[in-house]
Protein backbone atom coordinates (compact mmCIF):
# COMPACT_ATOMS: atom_id res chain seq x y z
CA UNK A 1 0.00 0.00 0.00
CA UNK A 2 1.73 3.21 -0.70
CA UNK A 3 2.24 5.44 2.01
CA UNK A 4 0.78 8.93 2.01
CA UNK A 5 3.57 10.54 3.69
CA UNK A 6 2.34 11.24 7.15
CA UNK A 7 4.72 10.59 9.99
CA UNK A 8 3.69 9.80 13.45
CA UNK A 9 4.84 13.33 15.55
CA UNK A 10 7.24 13.62 18.54
CA UNK A 11 6.77 16.27 21.04
CA UNK A 12 9.96 18.25 22.38
CA UNK A 13 9.89 16.50 25.70
CA UNK A 14 10.43 12.96 24.18
CA UNK A 15 13.22 14.36 21.26
CA UNK A 16 15.04 15.96 24.21
CA UNK A 17 14.48 12.65 26.11
CA UNK A 18 15.94 10.32 23.08
CA UNK A 19 18.72 12.53 22.65
CA UNK A 20 19.78 12.43 26.24
CA UNK A 21 19.44 8.72 26.07
CA UNK A 22 21.79 8.13 22.99
CA UNK A 23 24.16 10.59 25.05
CA UNK A 24 24.34 7.98 27.86
CA UNK A 25 24.66 5.14 25.79
CA UNK A 26 27.44 6.73 23.64
CA UNK A 27 29.20 7.36 27.44
CA UNK A 28 28.68 3.93 28.58
CA UNK A 29 30.74 2.66 24.97
CA UNK A 30 33.85 4.88 25.17
CA UNK A 31 37.11 2.88 25.47
CA UNK A 32 38.60 2.13 29.04
CA UNK A 33 40.34 4.95 30.13
CA UNK A 34 44.15 4.73 31.28
CA UNK A 35 44.63 5.02 35.21
CA UNK A 36 45.31 8.78 35.15
CA UNK A 37 43.22 9.36 32.42
CA UNK A 38 39.52 10.85 33.68
CA UNK A 39 37.37 8.57 33.28
CA UNK A 40 34.01 9.07 31.14
CA UNK A 41 30.54 9.46 33.78
CA UNK A 42 27.39 7.41 32.74
CA UNK A 43 25.72 10.67 32.72
CA UNK A 44 24.74 12.94 29.65
CA UNK A 45 26.09 16.33 29.43
CA UNK A 46 24.94 19.39 27.24
CA UNK A 47 28.74 20.52 27.28
CA UNK A 48 32.29 19.72 28.44
CA UNK A 49 35.19 21.91 29.86
CA UNK A 50 38.86 21.28 29.26
CA UNK A 51 40.24 22.86 33.30
CA UNK A 52 43.39 23.90 32.88
CA UNK A 53 44.34 21.74 35.08
CA UNK A 54 43.64 18.40 33.40
CA UNK A 55 40.37 18.12 34.86
CA UNK A 56 37.41 17.41 32.86
CA UNK A 57 33.96 18.98 33.62
CA UNK A 58 30.56 17.93 31.93
CA UNK A 59 27.55 20.09 32.08
CA UNK A 60 24.96 17.44 33.35
CA UNK A 61 21.21 18.13 33.43
CA UNK A 62 20.25 18.77 37.33
CA UNK A 63 17.56 16.33 37.39
CA UNK A 64 19.85 13.55 36.02
CA UNK A 65 22.63 14.04 38.89
CA UNK A 66 24.17 11.32 40.91
CA UNK A 67 22.05 12.14 43.71
CA UNK A 68 18.41 10.58 41.94
CA UNK A 69 19.95 7.24 41.62
CA UNK A 70 19.84 7.17 44.78
CA UNK A 71 16.35 4.49 45.76
CA UNK A 72 15.25 7.59 47.97
CA UNK A 73 15.52 10.05 45.46
CA UNK A 74 14.73 8.50 42.43
CA UNK A 75 12.37 11.03 40.68
CA UNK A 76 13.16 14.06 42.39
CA UNK A 77 13.98 17.73 41.46
CA UNK A 78 16.57 19.75 42.96
CA UNK A 79 15.03 22.11 45.72
CA UNK A 80 15.25 26.08 46.36
CA UNK A 81 17.64 27.38 49.10
CA UNK A 82 16.02 27.45 52.49
CA UNK A 83 16.55 30.60 54.56
CA UNK A 84 20.22 31.30 55.86
CA UNK A 85 21.06 30.94 59.68
CA UNK A 86 20.24 34.57 60.80
CA UNK A 87 23.90 35.81 62.14
CA UNK A 88 25.32 34.98 59.02
CA UNK A 89 27.79 37.22 57.33
CA UNK A 90 28.10 37.54 53.12
CA UNK A 91 31.46 36.99 52.05
CA UNK A 92 31.96 37.32 48.23
CA UNK A 93 34.28 34.66 46.03
CA UNK A 94 34.32 38.57 43.61
CA UNK A 95 38.34 38.94 43.44
CA UNK A 96 39.38 36.18 45.44
CA UNK A 97 39.37 32.49 45.39
CA UNK A 98 38.33 30.74 42.42
CA UNK A 99 38.12 27.41 40.70
CA UNK A 100 40.42 26.81 37.95
CA UNK A 101 38.12 25.34 35.63
CA UNK A 102 36.37 28.80 35.13
CA UNK A 103 40.04 30.23 34.21
CA UNK A 104 38.66 30.07 30.43
CA UNK A 105 35.66 32.25 31.34
CA UNK A 106 33.93 28.87 29.98
CA UNK A 107 30.76 27.97 32.35
CA UNK A 108 28.03 25.23 32.25
CA UNK A 109 24.42 26.57 31.02
CA UNK A 110 21.68 26.61 33.88
CA UNK A 111 19.72 23.83 34.04
CA UNK A 112 22.86 21.91 34.71
CA UNK A 113 25.52 21.29 37.36
CA UNK A 114 29.21 21.16 36.38
CA UNK A 115 30.78 17.10 37.28
CA UNK A 116 34.26 16.58 37.40
CA UNK A 117 35.40 13.27 35.68
CA UNK A 118 37.61 11.30 37.95
CA UNK A 119 40.33 8.86 37.31
CA UNK A 120 40.34 5.20 37.34
CA UNK A 121 43.27 6.10 40.45
CA UNK A 122 40.83 7.89 42.79
CA UNK A 123 37.73 5.53 41.36
CA UNK A 124 39.37 2.36 43.17
CA UNK A 125 40.29 4.40 46.13
CA UNK A 126 38.24 1.64 48.55
CA UNK A 127 35.64 4.12 51.70
CA UNK A 128 37.78 1.22 54.41
CA UNK A 129 40.57 2.68 53.77
CA UNK A 130 39.05 6.66 54.23
CA UNK A 131 37.64 6.32 57.90
CA UNK A 132 37.79 9.41 59.94
CA UNK A 133 38.82 9.45 63.71
CA UNK A 134 35.58 11.08 65.48
CA UNK A 135 36.30 12.25 69.29
CA UNK A 136 33.85 10.54 71.08
CA UNK A 137 32.77 7.80 68.09
CA UNK A 138 35.62 5.13 69.12
CA UNK A 139 39.06 4.00 68.12
CA UNK A 140 39.71 4.52 64.15
CA UNK A 141 40.26 1.19 63.11
CA UNK A 142 43.49 2.93 60.91
CA UNK A 143 45.78 3.75 63.08
CA UNK A 144 47.60 5.81 60.43
CA UNK A 145 45.03 8.56 59.98
CA UNK A 146 46.44 11.42 62.21
CA UNK A 147 45.11 14.68 63.20
CA UNK A 148 45.31 18.00 64.66
CA UNK A 149 41.73 18.62 65.52
CA UNK A 150 39.49 20.76 67.48
CA UNK A 151 36.45 19.81 69.46
CA UNK A 152 33.47 22.02 70.48
CA UNK A 153 32.75 21.80 73.85
CA UNK A 154 29.47 24.21 74.02
CA UNK A 155 26.63 21.74 74.08
CA UNK A 156 25.88 18.38 72.52
CA UNK A 157 22.82 19.75 69.79
CA UNK A 158 23.28 21.23 66.48
CA UNK A 159 22.27 22.10 63.53
CA UNK A 160 25.22 23.49 61.56
CA UNK A 161 29.00 24.91 61.49
CA UNK A 162 30.47 27.64 60.46
CA UNK A 163 34.36 28.54 59.58
CA UNK A 164 36.90 30.66 57.85
CA UNK A 165 39.83 28.26 56.17
CA UNK A 166 43.51 29.60 54.90
CA UNK A 167 43.62 27.41 51.97
CA UNK A 168 46.71 25.89 51.23
CA UNK A 169 48.67 22.97 49.21
CA UNK A 170 51.13 21.08 51.39
CA UNK A 171 53.25 17.84 50.21
CA UNK A 172 51.78 14.77 49.49
CA UNK A 173 54.83 12.19 49.63
CA UNK A 174 53.59 8.75 49.74
CA UNK A 175 51.31 6.69 47.03
CA UNK A 176 47.53 6.38 49.23
CA UNK A 177 48.42 9.66 50.82
CA UNK A 178 46.52 12.74 51.43
CA UNK A 179 46.67 16.08 53.36
CA UNK A 180 43.16 18.26 54.44
CA UNK A 181 41.57 20.52 56.41
CA UNK A 182 38.00 20.28 57.31
CA UNK A 183 35.38 20.08 59.45
CA UNK A 184 32.84 17.14 60.97
CA UNK A 185 29.20 17.06 61.65
CA UNK A 186 28.36 13.85 63.30
CA UNK A 187 26.32 11.83 65.24
CA UNK A 188 26.05 8.17 66.64
CA UNK A 189 29.39 6.32 67.08
CA UNK A 190 31.04 3.12 64.94
CA UNK A 191 29.23 1.20 66.67
CA UNK A 192 25.85 2.50 66.12
CA UNK A 193 26.58 3.33 62.40
CA UNK A 194 28.11 6.77 62.72
CA UNK A 195 26.51 9.54 60.52
CA UNK A 196 28.90 11.96 59.03
CA UNK A 197 29.30 15.64 57.47
CA UNK A 198 32.37 16.55 56.04
CA UNK A 199 33.61 19.36 53.77
CA UNK A 200 36.97 21.64 53.33
CA UNK A 201 39.76 21.15 51.24
CA UNK A 202 42.90 18.44 50.15
CA UNK A 203 45.89 17.75 48.38
CA UNK A 204 45.78 13.85 47.17
CA UNK A 205 48.89 12.05 46.05
CA UNK A 206 50.30 12.81 42.46
CA UNK A 207 47.92 15.56 42.54
CA UNK A 208 49.64 18.45 42.81
CA UNK A 209 45.96 20.70 42.90
CA UNK A 210 44.25 21.71 46.41
CA UNK A 211 40.34 20.50 45.95
CA UNK A 212 37.57 21.21 47.21
CA UNK A 213 35.98 18.44 48.62
CA UNK A 214 32.90 17.04 50.81
CA UNK A 215 32.08 13.57 52.49
CA UNK A 216 29.39 11.57 54.30
CA UNK A 217 28.88 8.56 55.59
CA UNK A 218 25.41 6.61 56.72
CA UNK A 219 27.46 3.70 58.69
CA UNK A 220 30.76 4.54 59.69
CA UNK A 221 32.22 5.03 56.47
CA UNK A 222 31.09 0.87 55.24
CA UNK A 223 29.03 1.06 52.33
CA UNK A 224 27.29 4.13 52.31
CA UNK A 225 28.74 7.75 51.33
CA UNK A 226 31.48 9.10 49.37
CA UNK A 227 33.69 12.08 48.32
CA UNK A 228 32.19 14.71 46.06
CA UNK A 229 29.36 13.64 43.77
CA UNK A 230 30.87 10.31 42.64
CA UNK A 231 27.62 8.38 44.54
CA UNK A 232 24.26 9.22 44.49
CA UNK A 233 23.55 11.65 47.43
CA UNK A 234 24.72 14.93 47.62
CA UNK A 235 22.30 17.21 45.07
CA UNK A 236 24.02 19.97 43.68
CA UNK A 237 21.69 22.92 43.02
CA UNK A 238 24.42 25.33 41.52
CA UNK A 239 26.02 25.21 38.04
CA UNK A 240 28.93 27.41 38.67
CA UNK A 241 31.13 25.34 41.26
CA UNK A 242 32.66 22.05 40.84
CA UNK A 243 32.81 19.61 43.91
CA UNK A 244 36.51 18.36 43.89
CA UNK A 245 37.63 20.72 41.73
CA UNK A 246 40.57 22.87 42.40
CA UNK A 247 41.47 26.07 44.10
CA UNK A 248 43.11 29.00 42.69
CA UNK A 249 45.07 30.17 43.95
CA UNK A 250 46.06 29.26 47.42
CA UNK A 251 47.86 31.17 50.29
CA UNK A 252 52.26 31.14 50.11
CA UNK A 253 54.89 31.61 52.68
CA UNK A 254 55.06 34.86 53.88
CA UNK A 255 52.67 36.18 50.97
CA UNK A 256 49.01 36.27 50.57
CA UNK A 257 46.83 34.30 52.90
CA UNK A 258 44.05 32.43 50.47
CA UNK A 259 40.30 32.11 52.59
CA UNK A 260 37.47 29.96 51.81
CA UNK A 261 34.19 30.33 54.23
CA UNK A 262 32.16 26.96 54.05
CA UNK A 263 28.80 26.62 56.26
CA UNK A 264 26.65 23.80 56.64
CA UNK A 265 23.05 24.23 57.94
CA UNK A 266 20.26 22.01 58.51
CA UNK A 267 16.87 23.36 56.64
CA UNK A 268 14.13 23.05 59.79
CA UNK A 269 11.27 22.55 57.27
CA UNK A 270 12.26 19.89 55.17
CA UNK A 271 15.58 18.21 57.26
CA UNK A 272 18.52 18.52 54.55
CA UNK A 273 21.61 19.96 55.65
CA UNK A 274 22.92 22.74 53.32
CA UNK A 275 26.02 23.63 51.97
CA UNK A 276 27.44 27.18 51.05
CA UNK A 277 30.94 28.22 49.56
CA UNK A 278 31.41 32.08 51.15
CA UNK A 279 27.91 33.16 49.44
CA UNK A 280 27.55 30.53 47.12
CA UNK A 281 24.95 27.76 47.85
CA UNK A 282 26.07 24.44 46.44
CA UNK A 283 23.67 22.10 47.17
CA UNK A 284 22.52 19.92 50.28
CA UNK A 285 22.56 16.38 51.47
CA UNK A 286 19.16 15.23 52.01
CA UNK A 287 17.94 14.04 55.52
CA UNK A 288 16.99 10.43 53.88
CA UNK A 289 20.19 9.44 53.64
CA UNK A 290 20.95 9.44 57.21
CA UNK A 291 19.72 8.17 60.42
CA UNK A 292 21.24 9.91 63.41
CA UNK A 293 21.70 13.15 60.80
CA UNK A 294 18.26 12.81 60.06
CA UNK A 295 17.63 14.91 63.51
CA UNK A 296 20.73 17.10 64.45
CA UNK A 297 24.23 16.48 64.58
CA UNK A 298 25.86 15.85 68.47
CA UNK A 299 29.18 16.57 67.75
CA UNK A 300 30.99 19.49 65.54
CA UNK A 301 35.19 19.10 64.97
CA UNK A 302 37.25 21.38 62.76
CA UNK A 303 40.86 20.42 61.64
CA UNK A 304 43.36 18.56 59.70
CA UNK A 305 44.04 14.89 58.85
CA UNK A 306 46.89 13.23 57.03
CA UNK A 307 47.52 9.72 55.86
CA UNK A 308 50.91 8.22 57.25
CA UNK A 309 52.02 5.64 54.62
CA UNK A 310 56.03 5.82 55.10
CA UNK A 311 58.04 3.23 54.85
CA UNK A 312 57.77 1.04 58.42
CA UNK A 313 59.79 2.53 61.35
CA UNK A 314 59.92 6.04 59.25
CA UNK A 315 57.16 8.83 59.29
CA UNK A 316 55.74 9.89 56.34
CA UNK A 317 57.19 13.20 55.38
CA UNK A 318 53.07 14.45 53.59
CA UNK A 319 52.61 18.05 55.58
CA UNK A 320 49.71 19.08 56.99
CA UNK A 321 48.24 22.66 56.59
CA UNK A 322 50.69 24.76 55.59
CA UNK A 323 53.72 22.77 56.28
CA UNK A 324 55.31 24.79 59.09
CA UNK A 325 54.26 24.73 62.58
CA UNK A 326 51.37 26.47 64.36
CA UNK A 327 53.87 28.72 66.31
CA UNK A 328 55.28 30.47 62.62
CA UNK A 329 51.59 32.30 62.99
CA UNK A 330 49.87 34.41 60.69
CA UNK A 331 51.31 34.44 56.99
CA UNK A 332 53.21 31.17 57.89
CA UNK A 333 50.89 28.74 59.38
CA UNK A 334 47.38 27.68 58.58
CA UNK A 335 44.33 28.91 60.38
CA UNK A 336 40.66 28.08 60.70
CA UNK A 337 38.93 31.15 62.01
CA UNK A 338 35.61 32.11 63.34
CA UNK A 339 34.51 29.41 64.42
CA UNK A 340 30.61 29.23 64.73
CA UNK A 341 27.96 26.40 65.48
CA UNK A 342 24.30 26.69 64.36
CA UNK A 343 21.66 26.37 67.26
CA UNK A 344 17.93 25.03 67.52
CA UNK A 345 16.49 28.72 66.83
CA UNK A 346 18.55 28.78 62.56
CA UNK A 347 21.47 31.33 64.25
CA UNK A 348 24.90 31.16 64.08
CA UNK A 349 26.52 30.67 67.91
CA UNK A 350 30.30 31.77 68.02
CA UNK A 351 32.30 28.51 69.58
CA UNK A 352 33.02 29.53 73.43
CA UNK A 353 34.58 26.11 74.00
CA UNK A 354 37.19 24.23 72.18
CA UNK A 355 38.71 20.95 73.46
CA UNK A 356 42.45 20.15 71.21
CA UNK A 357 44.00 16.85 69.97
CA UNK A 358 46.92 16.20 68.52
CA UNK A 359 47.90 12.75 67.57
CA UNK A 360 51.84 13.27 66.85
CA UNK A 361 52.31 17.02 68.13
CA UNK A 362 55.85 16.67 67.36
CA UNK A 363 54.62 16.28 63.64
CA UNK A 364 51.67 18.02 63.25
CA UNK A 365 50.20 19.93 66.43
CA UNK A 366 47.54 22.83 67.01
CA UNK A 367 47.23 26.08 68.79
CA UNK A 368 44.29 27.77 69.70
CA UNK A 369 42.82 31.41 70.56
CA UNK A 370 40.29 33.76 70.83
CA UNK A 371 40.45 37.85 69.45
CA UNK A 372 37.53 40.17 68.81
CA UNK A 373 37.80 39.91 64.91
CA UNK A 374 39.18 36.07 64.01
CA UNK A 375 36.67 34.84 67.25
CA UNK A 376 37.46 31.37 68.30
CA UNK A 377 40.41 30.17 66.00
CA UNK A 378 43.55 28.29 66.11
CA UNK A 379 46.71 27.33 63.88
CA UNK A 380 48.04 24.09 62.89
CA UNK A 381 50.08 21.62 60.76
CA UNK A 382 53.81 20.61 60.66
CA UNK A 383 55.93 19.21 58.23
CA UNK A 384 55.85 15.57 59.05
CA UNK A 385 58.80 13.61 58.78
CA UNK A 386 62.00 15.44 60.83
CA UNK A 387 64.93 15.75 63.53
CA UNK A 388 62.11 15.77 65.91
CA UNK A 389 59.46 13.91 63.98
CA UNK A 390 61.99 11.07 62.78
Amino acid sequence: MASNGCRPSLSIHAIVSLVLLLLAAAATCLPASAANSPKQSNKPSLKTVQSPDGDIIDCVPSHLQPAFDHPKLKGLKPLDPPERPKGRKAKSMAGGITQLWRASGETCPQGTVPIRRTTEVEALRVRKYERKLVEGAGESPFPNHEYATGTVEDENLYYGAEATYSVWAPAVANSGEFSLAQFWLTSGTYATNLNTIEAGWQVLYGNNYTRFFIYWTADAYQSTGCYDLTCAGFVQTNADIVVGGSINPTSTYDGDQVEMKLLVWKDHKDGNWWLEWDSTVIGYWPSSLFSHLADIATSVQFGGEIVNNGPSGVHTATQMGSGYFPEEGYGRAAYTRNLQVVDATNTLVPVQSLSLTAGRPNCYNITKGINTEWGTHFFFGGPGRSDVCP
